[in-house]
Formats: structure tokens, C-alpha cells, sequence
């Protein structure tokens, strides 16, 4: 009778979030890009007018944390700052392939450690100056000033001792033309450039705003910054001097509405335009409703619930992990998520090359987690805390209800959870400072690369408190060996092995409870047209059309 209870509560979960669809306590607010850039006043004031103003309204349930892209690693920030910026290379507008930007053409030398830009010519950063190869040296250099700057480090291997990271030199070698020199070479170095924490921000600009820089941002993009309310819009204006695809619209808003229900009643009424974080059963509701479109984003994300292996106490012990993992009954979990996820048990999504589907799920066995808790000397139970956002995200719609109901099946096994629940930008801090025992996040991959998961989220060199990416705080040194292995293999094939290698060893450590890879809707009024949701979880608005 006992192992029925959890399912009872879930299903009064469900019927309780279904009474209240229209007034949902989630709300919303990690993620990133494409441009496509081809050549050829208050909330009242913003409101949609179905396109007579040519303003975009987009609804989203959490407020940016910054507009300095490269200094953020959250998806509210990246969806604003990839409308302002540009990188040097960009993504196509369907997929990761990289194609030219800021950069119109590039040669790699043989041994793989020089590459070679020539730049465009005709771009202007939002305040007038011209844009040159000596701009892009500039915002290397900035960045590899401190630690500040969290996805540089993640990306490129920067450290305490060796702020540069594999790169050893940027150099203007004219006015527009720039070379790399890196220090070995880095299979994955050209698709990370396209990453939105590259974007080249104007010098003047962050030479005159200091560290008021991040709320007066300047880039090249096809929309200028125009004003911000913290916690209630971002305003941006069309860049009429734009070098590629120029903006179909003449102004972008984005409102915080935080409540899911609300901002969905919002969209039904019309004072906004597009929203995401559509609470899961409301999704039957916008698919009858003929004046909404709903656009899935394709799955290259992960929804996990870490374990911090380097808190003393039960995480560190591999077996109560092992436990935690086989007392989730993640077949039920994942009907939470209504039909926008699927069970995930690798960190690595299935849509990334690398994906090792050989490996096992941990099976819903509440015995065997009772017996590793006896063996692990907690049989007579333990209390731990989860640490969960209060807003819904891409990859995990309700955040707060799964809590719960991880709660309720841990307790069958005598794991006493506690639930924190925070705001998004405290969730993030407290969760990079190691403060949880567990704790609810999840990533959407920014180029399509395995690095980007597994090197980010679960290698050593990513583990450092105050600025982890890594924060189940997880070394291993055979992983770290595999990784770093296949950074520098230029050959698919053998890259494929050392990650799929690694994915094992990760399996049998269990420092995550892998929960959902989803297909994120992003719901429209029937006039809007162009849009393309990127993979990446986020994407350039200028192809955009209120019909």
C-alpha cells in the first residue's frame, strides 16, 4: 500500500494544477542564438494592437539578469542581448551550422591551432563608432581580465593561474582581419565563437558606462537598446543601419509577467504578442484556440536534479546517490510534463552526436534504494534539502509540482526533503555557491557540441564555488581525461568515443538524477510570421512579421 502513496498525492497534484490552470503560482524566467544575418512607456503603452504599431510584445515569466552577454549564462539575459549583438560567426537559422557574421570568411591553419578572420566592413555598433578588427581584441582581452566573465572560463579553460585559457593570442593583423593563436588545438573553438557570450559589445560604450555597462548595453544588431524597468520590460528599437537582415518590426518589448496563467490569459486578450512558459495543461487550451500557433523549440536540452558530491553528508556518498535515483519513479515524473518532455538518463540529450544509448536507466526500484541506504548507514532515514526556482523553465514547466512529488516518493525510502524554493537569479548564485544538497536546474545546449554539456556541467574545471557550472561539484579524473581528450581530437569518430566513455563512468557515479529532455512551446498570436525557434533556446528576432 505504501509505494501507492506518492501516486495518490501526484494525481491530487495534477487535478489541483488543472483547477487552477488560469492562475498558476509558477512563474517564469538558462540558454542561447541565432542571428541569421543575411545580406539583403509602460506595460499599457506596450500592449499588443495585433501588429497596427509594429511592436512585438513577448511575454516571459522572468526579468534579464543583465544585458552584458558576457557575463551571464541565463536564457532570460541571452534572449534579450541576442537582438542587441553580434558574434563573429553565427548559427543557421534552423540548426548549429556556423556561418559567417561580424566575420565574412575565415581560414584554419593545418595544425589546427590558427584561425583567421577577415571581417565586413560596413558595421556600426549602436553609437555611431565603426566596427574593426581591433574591436574584436578588445573584447577578448576584456574578458580574460577576471573571472567575471563565467563562460569564457567554461568555454575556453580559463583559470586563476591562466586567465586565457587555450588561447594564446588575439591579434588584429589589419583593420579588418584578426587572428587566433591557440595554445593546442579545440575541435569545438569555431561554434563556440557563435555563442552569445562572444557577441562584440562597442569599446566606447564600456569604456564610458563602467560597471553600469551591463544596463546600457551597445552592440551591431538588427534592434538597439532603448529602456529598462527592472522586473517589468526591456524595450529595444530597430536598428535602421543594420549590415544584414533588417528588423520587420519596428520595436520589441519584453514584459515580466510571472505568473504562467496570467501571461497565457494575456496572450488569449491580445496585450501580448508571443510567451513562453506555457504551464504544460494549458497546451490543449492554445491548440483549439484558432487565433494561437504554437511553435515547439527542438530538444537539445537536459531538466537534472544534481547532488552535490563535495558537501559532507549523504551526497558524497556514492550509494545514497545511487539510491536517490532508483526511488524516483521517473516513468510517473515525467507525465508532469504533459507531453512536452520525455525521460531523459543521460546528461547528453539524444538530438547531440555523442549520445551513448547503450547506457541503462536507473529502474524505479524502492527496495534496492532502501537496502544502498542501509549499506551506506542511513537506514534509519536522513534529512536533506532541494533546492528548486520558483519560475518554470524550458526544460522543467513546473518546477515547484515536480519538487513535491520527488518529495513524496524520496520520503517512501525515509529521505526527508525539504524544498527551497527561490527566485531565479538567487537559485543561480546559491546553486554556483554549493549551498544544496540538491538542486533542480538544467541546460540548453549553445552549439550543438558534446563539450557543451558534459565539459560545462560535469567536469572538474567547471566546479569552482561562487561560478560553477558544474554544481553537483562532480571529479572525476578519468572523465576530466576524456573530456579534455576530446577537445583537442579533431576526429568526429574517436570524439564520439571518449564521450560516450565518459557518459558511462558518469552513469555509475551518479552525481545527477537526469529527469526530462523537452520540446519547449512558444505560443503565438495567428499573425505572427517568421518566427523560428532555435535550438539553442533562443534566437534573433528580425525575420519576424506582425501580418
Amino acid at each position: 500500500m505504501k509505494t501507492h502513496v506518492w501516486r495518490t498525492l501526484l494525481a491530487m497534484s495534477l487535478l489541483v494544477v488543472l483547477a487552477l490552470a488560469g492562475c498558476s503560482s509558477d512563474s517564469g524566467g538558462e540558454e542561447s542564438s541565432s542571428n541569421n544575418n543575411e545580406d539583403s512607456g509602460d506595460s499599457e503603452e506596450a500592449s499588443s494592437n495585433s501588429g497596427e504599431d509594429n511592436t512585438l510584445v513577448f511575454g516571459r515569466g522572468a526579468d534579464s539578469q543583465q544585458l552584458d552577454p558576457s557575463k551571464v549564462t541565463d536564457g532570460e539575459s541571452i534572449y534579450v542581448t541576442q537582438q542587441i549583438y553580434d558574434t563573429l560567426v553565427q548559427y543557421k537559422q534552423e540548426g548549429t551550422e556556423v556561418e559567417p557574421s561580424l566575420a565574412k570568411k575565415w581560414t584554419i591553419s593545418d595544425d589546427g591551432k590558427t584561425y583567421t578572420f577577415k571581417l565586413r566592413e560596413d558595421v556600426k555598433f549602436h553609437d555611431g563608432t565603426d566596427f574593426t578588427a581591433e574591436d574584436v581584441v578588445y573584447n577578448f582581452e576584456r574578458w580574460t581580465e577576471s573571472g567575471d566573465f563565467i563562460y569564457y572560463g567554461y568555454m575556453f579553460g580559463a583559470s586563476e593561474d591562466d586567465m586565457g585559457g587555450i588561447i594564446e593570442k588575439v591579434e588584429a593583423t589589419g583593420d579588418y582581419e584578426v587572428k587566433f593563436t591557440l595554445e593546442k588545438p579545440n575541435a569545438p573553438f569555431l561554434s563556440t565563437l557563435a555563442m552569445p557570450p562572444f557577441a562584440i559589445a562597442s569599446p566606447d560604450a564600456i569604456k564610458k558606462h563602467g560597471e553600469n555597462y551591463f544596463k546600457n548595453p551597445v552592440g551591431t544588431g538588427p534592434f538597439k537598446f532603448e529602456s529598462w524597468t527592472q522586473g517589468d520590460k526591456i524595450e529595444l528599437s530597430k536598428n535602421e543601419e543594420y549590415f544584414g537582415k533588417k528588423a520587420n518590426v519596428d520595436k520589441v518589448v519584453f514584459r515580466v509577467i510571472p505568473d504562467n496563467g496570467a501571461r497565457f490569459m494575456e496572450l488569449q486578450s491580445g496585450s501580448i504578442d508571443m510567451m513562453k512558459g506555457l504551464n504544460p495543461q494549458d497546451l490543449g487550451t492554445a491548440e483549439d484556440n484558432q487565433d494561437l500557433q504554437i511553435l515547439r523549440r527542438p530538444s537539445m536540452n537536459v531538466g537534472y536534479m544534481a547532488m552535490n558530491t563535495d558537501k559532507e553528508g549523504p551526497m558524497s556518498n556514492e550509494k545514497v546517490r545511487k539510491a536517490i535515483n532508483l526511488a524516483i519513479d521517473k516513468k510517473n515524473l515525467i507525465k508532469l510534463f504533459e507531453g512536452l518532455g520525455k525521460n531523459a538518463k543521460n546528461p547528453l540529450p539524444p538530438s547531440i552526436w555523442g549520445y551513448n544509448d547503450s547506457i541503462d536507466p536507473y529502474g524505479y526500484d524502492p527496495e534496492k534504494a532502501k537496502t544502498l541506504l542501509a549499506e551506506a548507514g542511513y537506514g534509519d532515514g536522513v534529512d536533506i534539502t532541494l533546492y528548486t526556482m520558483s519560475n518554470p523553465r524550458p526544460y522543467m514547466p513546473q518546477p515547484k509540482v515536480t519538487a513535491q512529488a520527488i518529495q513524496q516518493m524520496l520520503k517512501e525510502v525515509n529521505i526527508n526533503v525539504e524544498i527551497v524554493e527561490n527566485e531565479w537569479e538567487s537559485h543561480l548564485t546559491k546553486t554556483q555557491n554549493g549551498e544544496h544538497d540538491m538542486a533542480f536546474l538544467g541546460w540548453t545546449g549553445d552549439n550543438g557540441d558534446p563539450d557543451n554539456f558534459l565539459y560545462v556541467l560535469l567536469d572538474k574545471d567547471n566546479a569552482k564555488k561562487g561560478s560553477a557550472g558544474n554544481i553537483a561539484f562532480y571529479k572525476n579524473d578519468k572523465v576530466h581525461d576524456l573530456l579534455t581528450k576530446a577537445q583537442t581530437e579533431m576526429d568526429q569518430q574517436k570524439r564520439t568515443e571518449y564521450y560516450k566513455e565518459a557518459q558511462k563512468i558518469i552513469h555509475e557515479d551518479a552525481p545527477w538524477v537526469p529527469i526530462a529532455h523537452t520540446t519547449p512551446p512558444v505560443v503565438a498570436k495567428d499573425y505572427i510570421e517568421g518566427y523560428v525557434p532555435h535550438p539553442t533556446g533562443s534566437e534573433a528576432f528580425n525575420h519576424v512579421k506582425l501580418k
